[in-house]
């Protein structure tokens, strides 16, 4: 690391240089606290007496430092802060590899160079996915499933992985996307309160177990996505608020300096800051080998406290543009991912283009739309009929991922299949609507663990999903067309294949209000589908729209069939275009259409038939046409 870029904010590597690293005298340990009266190393090596190791500072730096020859990897450590207003206070190390486990917080000093990775093959071909399918299994490690034979009821990294990637292949997930596994202080947080920026929790293990489970899922062929929290920390004292006695990582203004969460606001303005949220950013994508990291709330950084009426923060744009490009130049092939629920432009663009330089945009307004269309009544649907299209309005001004995250199935906010209007069957018919919609329309895909077993209770951090439910034919058959559904998107170019190109999707009826159906197409070169959703509890025998070529079209999917718990047992035969128009269409279609049924066609087109060469105009007479034709 250069001293100089670590000041200025430019540093990317702050890791290789504090915390605690082994050498040929022993273990040596620095820190900065530039605004501490003393600092003392205290540890399992010395009997947690300060007097025996007090680090040094070379002259103003603010950096302290100490080689200890007794200390070894495994062993505990604190950094005992004299501060300027007289308070002692024995802090974590912010660059610490390794923590006891909640609610005890001693570092542990660990080597990270021991675990030799097996996944050059897969790091080689990995790329971003832009033209290739992504369907991202988001899970809480801690209560996917519980570990009976564990006191708290974890599994270890790689017996997660081992578990998680055998499901993740038979369901047709290419990527697990595991929400924060930092250090944090409490399990209710879920990971986003981060006390260890470097320091894998270790709830499920150790840093070396973890790299062992990226290894694992990546030997499956599954990627890995790692939730990162840049935005706000605890404000627990052991961590890194007033670490030294200063606002030294947080705003120093209490307005700005405390987040909407409790939690403190980092300051972007600090180039120490800077360097230590962007080091451990490429300390997980250079170490640990994810695939690519999802930043959590950058709406409020974008704007101060998350609010627009504050206005922008520019230091805080200026930060994740150095950040993102620096990232996108060391790791070409690693995806970085926003959660951001604002409008601020050129979120996915490039830094050079005046964009923040992410490749993905959660779309949360594509979910809070579809997910409040589903919860109302099927007959008022027609009043909010042009609601549900709108995201494909401005859907071609960022790369957007749809999700449907933890977030959505918490809090009173019911789970998904709860949201959906009705009782029990018709909840299970408008959810299979639903995800059909969500994997046939143009976006990466991410869905929270439980999910796709159609889940009705809440998720809680302590319990795992609630995998009995697969004993019970609605949900075994649910779950059965969400691995139909996720096949389909896989394996076919149309779903994926340029979907950021606008020519890619086509409305084919967006103004059946009345009806409340919606009819779109997916292209990709020759091979194209049709997608028929009905938002109503009616059945339609003969429902027409329009088409302009000549073809049939055959159903490939459909979740109003009984073998995926539903009651339709129609006709499979293909279907011909009329040639006949329909409003300003040449041809149309007529179908049946099952109450609250999504439809999934695929198109073969057919030699448009010969027109008649003596009809040589429509101003032509009867008469004329006769006698050329004798």
């Amino acid at each position: 690391m250069v001293l100089h870029d670590f000041y200025t904010g430019k540093s990317f590597d702050a890791y290789e240089y504090f915390g605690a690293h082994q050498t040929d005298e022993g273990i040596v340990f620095r820190v900065y606290a530039p605004g501490a009266e003393k600092v003392e190393l205290i540890g399992e090596f010395n009997e947690w007496d300060g007097s025996r190791d007090e680090m040094v500072q070379e002259g103003m730096s603010g950096i302290y430092e100490i080689t200890n020859g007794y200390a070894a990897p495994g062993m505990m450590y604190k950094y005992r802060i004299y501060q300027q207003d007289g308070r002692v206070v024995d802090r974590f190390d912010p660059y610490a590899f390794g923590s006891e486990l909640r609610p005890h917080t001693a570092s542990i000093i660990v080597d990270i160079d021991g675990y030799s990775f097996h996944d050059e093959t897969w790091m080689e071909k990995r790329t971003k996915n832009y033209n290739s399918p992504m369907n991202i299994y988001e899970v809480h490690a801690g209560s996917w499933r519980r570990n009976e034979a564990d006191e708290n009821g974890w599994f270890h990294y790689p017996e997660l992985g081992r578990q998680l990637a055998a499901y993740a292949k038979e369901m047709g997930y290419t990527h697990v996307e595991f929400l924060p596994l930092s250090e944090h202080p409490a399990d209710c947080s879920w990971g986003y309160q981060v006390s260890g920026f470097f320091c894998p929790t270790s709830r499920y293990g150790t840093a070396t177990e973890l790299m062992e489970m990226v290894d694992i899922l990546h030997s499956e062929g599954i990627g890995v996505i790692m939730d990162f929290v840049p935005v706000h920390f605890v404000v627990d004292d052991y961590a890194l608020s007033e670490f030294d006695g200063t606002a030294l990582y947080e705003y120093p203004a209490t307005d700005t300096g405390y987040s909407e969460w409790g939690t403190r606001n980092f300051n972007y303005y600090r180039g120490e800051v800077r360097s230590l949220l962007q080091s451990a950013a490429d300390f997980w994508l250079e170490r640990f080998h994810f695939d690519g990291i999802r930043m959590d709330a950058i709406s409020n950084a974008i704007f101060w406290n998350g609010d627009a009426a504050k206005g922008v923060n520019e230091g805080a744009l200026e930060f994740i543009q150095g950040m993102n490009q620096g990232l996108q130049k060391r790791h070409p092939t690693a995806m970085l991912i926003a959660e951001d629920s604002t409008n601020f432009p050129k979120v996915t663009a490039p830094v050079e283009y005046d964009g923040l330089g992410f490749d993905y945009k959660w779309d949360m307004g594509w979910m809070n739309d579809t997910l409040e269309y589903f919860k109302i009544h099927p007959y008022d649907r027609k009043h909010r009929y042009h609601t549900f299209p709108f995201s494909m309005m401005y859907f071609k001004h960022e790369h957007y991922l749809l999700p449907l995250s933890h977030d959505e199935v918490v809090h009173g906010k019911a789970t998904i299949l709860q949201k959906m209007w009705g009782d029990y069957d018709y909840k299970f018919q408008q959810a299979k609507t639903l995800y059909t919609y969500m994997f046939t329309r143009p976006g990466k895909k991410l869905n929270f663990m439980g999910n796709e077993i159609g889940q009705f209770r809440e998720w809680d951090e302590s319990r795992e999903c609630d995998w009995f439910l697969t004993d019970y034919p609605k949900h075994a058959a649910f779950r059965q067309y969400m691995r139909e559904l996720h096949t389909l998107y896989l394996t076919e170019p149309a779903f994926y294949d340029g979907e950021y190109n606008p020519a890619s999707f086509r409305w084919l009826e967006a103004e059946a209000a009345e009806e409340r159906v919606y009819v779109y197409e997916r292209m990709c070169g020759d091979d194209h589908f049709i997608v028929v959703l009905n938002m109503s509890d009616q059945q339609y025998n003969e429902f027409v729209f329009g088409y302009d070529k000549n073809a049939l079209i055959y159903e490939v999917l459909s979740g109003e069939r009984k073998e995926y718990g539903g009651y339709f047992d129609g006709s499979r035969m293909p279907v011909k275009a009329e040639l006949k128009g329909y409003k300003w269409w040449k041809r149309k279609f007529s179908i049946v259409v099952p109450a609250m049924a999504a439809i999934v066609y695929r198109v073969e087109f057919l030699p448009e038939p010969k027109e008649d060469p003596f009809i040589l105009s429509k101003e032509s007479l009867p008469e004329e046409r006769n006698e050329a034709k004798q």
